[in-house]
């Protein structure tokens, strides 16, 4: 135990290759059990354990109340400051704990996930490091895994691979409320859609999900919290992003995408982080990107306590799971529900909302809230409801959203409008030359 110590205190400046990060891990784990807990998710074509060590009060379980935040490099195996500072984040968590308030009250009240890498595989294939592009940027079966998600709008043909598959029965299993992914090839936060159709705003050149608001607030916290993201300066003087932050779609279209898939699927709000000109810079550089994030990194994952959280229960206090949590005015194309606890947790920007839970079968009922900042304090605001109707005999069915596109329909639909369009357009210029 006390080599696992001493190994795990010893974190360089360096790029970790595959047996080093696992000892890291390990390490880490040893010498505070009480508050990590390290598991792997699943393993990588070639084998390799996808692997994630959780800090917090209660790292083995969910608990009632805490929300779960999730953070995950190295998706493209090519892409490697995130796996490195990722790293130092657990350092600098576990050396924290007990000693800086901040963090100890983070910790406390927050279940924090971090995956360094989720491509492995691609990471130890790419030999010569470059700052553009290698092949190790996809998975040993030549996938990109930031391809390989069900998309909303879009029939996915990709085959799912082994770490795409890993990382969605993770999602299933977990009640993520927050997440980023990190990435490298700009300096940019970036936010969902990533893909879109005309019912999105996608003619528009802006792809707008139910929680814009919120997602803009969430990439400018990163932005404005790094070193330089939020100056939008980008890597050459052909992409500019103001503030340091732009939309996934208006960047550039992309089907299959990881944060897509969270937010619809997974009730988890995600965005992409990224964080370095250079995909895989001189190990040198490894310090500065640490410092330059630091900041962002802590501040980001108090945001998961942004909004409203509660639990739905029955006339005896039970909780009931699967029942619809949403707020009036911005429902979500794949409904949000409650866990096997009964909770639920929605992000939120401070303001007044109209609550509307619902549990099929019985009359909803809507609740009228008043959501302050509550991110220093680390608790969202909590409003419980009870249906005193429902017994504990009665449950709401599991309902599993299709992974079809579930924008497909309403494309038809829109798509249907425009012949109907063109044609006003066209009568209205053959009646002006007629007259």
């Amino acid at each position: 135990i006390l080599c696992l110590a001493s190994a795990a205190a010893a974190l360089d400046f360096k790029y970790h290759h595959t047996e080093e990060l696992e000892e890291y891990l390990r390490g880490v784990h040893a010498a505070n059990p009480s508050f990590t807990h390290l598991y792997s998710i699943g393993r990588s074509v070639e084998g390799r354990d996808l692997w994630v060590l959780v800090l917090g009060r209660f790292p083995t379980q969910h608990k009632i109340g805490i929300p779960e935040f999730k953070y995950v490099a190295n998706m493209h195996g090519d892409e490697t400051v995130g796996r490195e500072i990722l790293l130092h984040l657990i350092d600098f968590l576990v050396t924290s704990y007990g000693r800086d308030p901040v963090i100890t009250r983070l910790l406390n009240n927050t279940r924090i996930h971090i995956m360094p890498t989720m491509n492995p595989d691609g990471f130890e294939a790419t030999k010569v490091p470059d700052c553009y592009y290698t092949r190790g940027r996809y998975n040993r079966n030549g996938e990109d895994l930031n391809r390989n998600f069900p998309d909303a709008f879009e029939n996915n043909s990709a085959r799912i691979q082994p770490e795409t598959q890993a990382v969605m029965d993770w999602i299933k299993n977990e009640t993520f409320v927050l997440s980023a992914n990190l990435h490298g090839g700009a300096l940019v936060a970036s936010y969902t859609f990533d893909n879109g159709n005309p019912v999105t705003g996608s003619l528009k050149g802006y792809s707008r999900s139910p929680d814009d608001d919120v997602f803009i607030h969430l990439a400018k916290t990163y932005s404005s919290n790094h070193a330089s993201m939020y100056k939008g300066t980008g890597c050459d003087n052909r992409q500019t992003f103001p503030g340091g932050i732009t939309n996934g779609y208006s960047w550039y279209q992309l089907e299959g995408g990881m944060q897509d898939y969270n937010y619809v699927w997974g009730q988890c709000f995600e965005i992409t982080l990224e964080l370095s000109c250079c995909k895989y810079p001189p190990a040198d550089q490894l310090e500065k990107f640490w410092r330059d994030n630091k900041v962002a990194l802590i501040e980001y994952i108090k945001q998961v306590h942004l909004g409203v959280k509660g639990q739905v229960t029955d006339k005896n206090g039970n909780p009931i799971p699967n029942a619809i949590v949403e707020v009036k005015g911005r429902p979500h194309v794949c409904p949000y529900r409650t866990n096997e606890q009964g909770e639920y947790f929605l992000l939120l920007l401070p303001g007044t909302y109209v609550i509307n839970a619902t549990v099929p079968g019985f009359k909803s009922m809507l609740k009228t809230v008043e959501i302050p900042d509550n991110t220093g304090n680390f608790s969202a605001l909590k409003q419980d409801f009870s249906f005193p109707e429902v017994s504990d005999k009665i449950r709401s069915r599991v309902v599993s959203c299709p992974k079809t596109p579930l924008y497909q329909e309403l494309t038809r639909a829109s798509a249907a409008v425009k012949p109907t369009v063109h044609i006003l357009v066209l009568m209205t210029v053959m009646l002006v030359i007629f007259k």
